[in-house]
């Protein structure tokens, strides 16, 4: 079953476009990725230091080997550390 992934992310002013270039790095290596379907980035409309990626996989198992994967742990951990905080995610799946 498909399953959505929102991964959310606050981060300063100043360090915006460091973490664009990032998870830009991150969506074209997901895009190769068994399983992916699709992503998009939005950024809060009244707190512009908010982020919200939401990223389609046809399966949660697609989603999890993804997201334990060494060449997107080298690349979240630079994110974590230029955000001072965990990014968080939250997993739905279609229902009909």
């Amino acid at each position: 079953m498909a399953v959505k992934i929102l991964i959310k992310r606050k981060v300063a002013a100043d360090k915006a476009s460091q973490l664009k270039e990032l998870v830009m790095q991150l969506r074209s290596l997901s895009m190769k990725q068994p399983g992916y379907v699709s992503g998009e980035s939005l950024r809060h409309v009244d707190r512009q230091n908010e982020y919200l990626v939401i990223s389609t996989w046809d399966s949660l198992s697609a989603w999890k080997d993804w997201q334990s994967s060494k060449e997107r742990a080298k690349i979240q951990g630079q994110i974590d550390t230029l955000l001072g905080q965990k990014t968080e995610y939250e997993v739905y799946e279609y229902r009909p």
